[in-house]
């Protein structure tokens, strides 16, 4: 029954997130908005709802590794696997704003995050743990980037350049009623399809003898993230790399600086210490990501492998581990 839930899932989540690309894409043609603020909000809000969820859940009910793994391994999935998979598809053009301003937002609060929950080595404590003073850090540096992106969306209503951003004649553009409607559909498919796939990916899992941090390392942070995988997906297909890109980033930041501080003030973390080396993981293969967003403001197709090589060589690295 459990793999049966779990292919109904995927279906939904397929469906889910072609729904709310489409609805998103024609609402930012209609409106004249550049398809990266689309990415970095509504789009990255609509498929973290999946890890916000599973995490808030998962720390109330006591399974802090599952809490804790589901967002360092999704935004592993994110970085290396959404942006690699897109670029393998089609070079992914990457923006001035998101090469000087997104990715090293998204170093600070990695590295925020690693510096916070690393007690015992930093701060000499006997263990190391996201206290709720941490996770009110994280949701000021949550505000502060929703600052920027509203003050961003506010300054591009006065530049010509926007309002041409989209130009994709295979979206074509809906009335404002059928793209939200679009968008909910999306939306609910997006969740029903992350509930289902990880609710049964997780029995199937548990039911293997794996650990609660390895659980949430490895199928539910990839069952919460393939909302974001497959909207990325259909969006490089469709030429707009900008939401492809966007929908990863965005969805890091929220992952981290939102996610992992609302879930440690309701609350506070326990962090094994082994998850740390997921932690060092994750802030390289960030930084290599914006390495290769430098080089001709693109991630081209070699890149891409190579990212989505390197998350198959992390997968297998951490299932030895365990």
């Amino acid at each position: 029954m459990d793999y049966l839930i779990l292919f109904i899932g995927f279906i939904a989540l397929i469906k889910g997130a072609d729904f709310f690309v489409e609805g998103a894409s024609s609402i930012a043609k209609k409106f004249g908005l550049p398809s990266i603020l689309i990415g970095l909000t509504i789009v990255a809000f609509g498929t973290s709802a999946p890890e916000a969820a599973v995490s808030i859940k998962a720390s109330i009910a006591g399974s802090d590794g599952i809490a804790v793994g589901n967002i360092i391994g999704s935004n592993i999935f994110n970085t290396l696997l959404v942006i690699g998979s897109a670029a393998t598809i089609k070079p992914v053009r990457i923006k001035i704003k998101t090469i000087l301003k997104e990715f090293p937002f998204l170093l600070l609060a990695s590295s925020m995050a690693f510096i916070l929950s690393y007690d015992v080595v930093l701060q000499g404590s006997d263990i190391n743990v996201l206290s709720r003073g941490d996770g009110i850090v994280l949701l000021a540096v949550f505000l502060v980037f929703i600052y920027y992106l509203v003050e961003m969306a506010l300054s591009s209503n006065d530049k010509n350049e926007n309002n041409t951003l989209i130009e994709t004649e295979e979206i074509k553009e809906k009335t404002l009623t059928k793209s939200i409607l679009f968008i909910a559909l999306g939306m609910t498919g997006i969740l029903l399809g992350s509930k289902w796939v990880v609710s049964s990916s997780t029995s199937i899992a548990l039911s293997l003898g794996m650990s609660e941090t390895l659980v949430g390392l490895t199928l539910v942070s990839i069952g919460t993230s393939l909302p974001e995988l497959v909207t990325s997906i259909v969006a490089a297909f469709k030429g707009e790399s900008d939401i492809a890109v966007g929908n990863a980033i965005g969805s890091n930041m929220f992952n981290i600086v939102f996610i992992l501080g609302i879930t440690s003030v309701i609350k506070p973390l326990p962090i094994e210490s082994k998850v740390f080396f997921d932690m060092l993981y994750l802030l390289v293969a960030t930084a290599i990501t914006y390495l290769f967003a430098t080089t001709g403001k693109r991630t081209n197709r070699f890149e891409g492998m190579f990212l989505s090589l390197s998350y198959i060589g992390y997968m297998t690295f951490i299932l030895i581990r365990q």
